[in-house]
């Protein structure tokens, strides 16, 4: 392909019909090489934008940050892997389990953040928020358009599975929204609860067995153990006001 054609495919790809309808005469213009870089620059930062906002992941600590040393179990390597978005293109499942404070929240928004940035359709959303959301619509019709959305985008993240318990109707839109997505888009699920504990989470529900089993039939199971990285922090915080009241005692007269 010569570059005056790369050109033109470029032009192509952007719709650009008012500058390819005068290709003949323009596309020599010294100008034209920097326009069509300049759109191209200009609408990759708009589909980033619109991306961003769709995906809802709200503010995070940057895994260059996270404490790898804090939890007494936590496979690193795994989750650098992940980081490189392989499994999204096997439409891969993404269990992260572990007790509340050890970071599966942050290590979700990130492998969500880094999905965006490579051009994948993400939604972040918490099982509460998700759940309530599609158990309050009251028609066929409008629950199998809010199903669609949660189906559409190449990375679900249904954030704190466990924290709550949850009706027979809940666990089955779940399980209709799973099996949606089952080997055709990956979805990221964080919980503080093991499997065998998700009949607590969705008691008397027919569907948990079916439900699990559609989640784990191409998963990376990664769990993370050890004391809550909050408690650490609070304990730490509240040792420093200890020290400073003691530090202020001690030098007054």
């Amino acid at each position: 392909m010569t570059p005056l054609e790369s050109l033109r495919r470029r032009a192509e790809t952007l719709h650009l019909h008012g500058l390819l309808a005068h290709w003949p005469e323009l596309a020599d213009s010294t100008w034209v090489e920097p326009l069509l870089a300049w759109e191209e620059a200009e609408r990759a930062r708009r589909s980033l934008e619109r991306r961003l906002g769709c995906a809802h992941i709200g503010r995070f600590k940057p895994l260059a940050d996270f404490d790898w040393n804090w939890p007494t179990q936590c496979d690193r390597t795994a989750i650098s892997e992940l980081m490189g978005l392989d499994f999204l293109h096997s439409a891969t499942n993404v269990i992260l389990v572990g007790s509340s404070g050890l970071g599966k929240s942050t290590i979700a928004q990130n492998i969500a953040y880094q999905a965006v940035l490579h051009g994948h359709t993400v939604l972040f959303t918490t099982a509460g928020q998700l759940l309530n959301d599609l158990a309050a619509l009251d028609s066929d019709s409008a629950l199998r358009r809010r199903l669609r959305h949660y189906a559409a985008p190449s990375l679900l993240v249904v954030d704190e599975v466990g924290y709550l318990s949850y009706s027979n109707r809940h666990a089955d839109l779940l399980f209709e929204l799973i099996n949606r997505r089952h080997e055709t888009r990956s979805t990221l699920i964080t919980t503080n609860r093991s499997f065998s504990d998700w009949a607590e989470v969705f008691p008397n529900a027919a569907c948990v067995v079916a439900l699990i089993d559609r989640l784990v039939h191409h998963a990376e199971i990664i769990a993370l153990k050890g004391e809550s990285y909050r408690h650490k922090e609070a304990r730490e915080h509240a040792e420093q006001r200890s020290r400073k009241r003691k530090a202020t005692a001690g030098s007054t007269p």
